[in-house]
């Protein structure tokens, strides 16, 4: 059971690592021009609630299945992405607003938390794979 725990917080993990590099590339797109900004943030803010979803997931399995550690580590990330969404201000196109991304250095501080993010996950991603195979072999 324990194994099979960490096979899906490996699946999800995986994908919420696609989805960071997919938010970098595009983001970086619109660094260079290479997009319009309403495009871009059209694009990102179809993701938005998946990847809420998918780190929410992984976090209330590691709560249910008493992984405190993994559960503490993630309820961070979690809070931020939850508290992300929620504050975005009325008339907003969403978290990613074509209007305001080149404000205010909105869009150095949505790569940098991209990249963060990118970061997080990927170390998430070996904790999980080593508890799998820790697990598998414990079983």
């Amino acid at each position: 059971m324990e194994a099979m725990v960490f096979l899906l917080s490996l699946i999800d993990c995986c994908a919420l690592i696609f989805l960071s590099v997919y938010f970098i590339i595009t983001l970086s797109d619109l660094e260079c021009d290479y997009i319009n900004a309403r495009s871009c943030c059209s694009k990102l803010n179809k993701w938005v609630i998946p990847e809420l979803v998918g780190h929410t997931i992984v976090t209330v399995l590691m709560l249910v299945s008493l992984h405190w550690f993994i559960f503490l580590l993630n309820l961070p990330v979690a809070t931020w992405n939850i508290y992300r969404f929620i504050m975005v201000p009325s008339g907003n196109m969403g978290v990613f607003d074509p209007t305001e991304i080149h404000n205010r250095g909105q869009l150095k501080s949505h790569m940098k938390e991209a990249m963060i993010k990118l970061g997080f996950y990927l170390l998430c991603f070996f904790m999980y794979l080593y508890s799998m195979i820790l697990a598998l072999i414990n079983d």
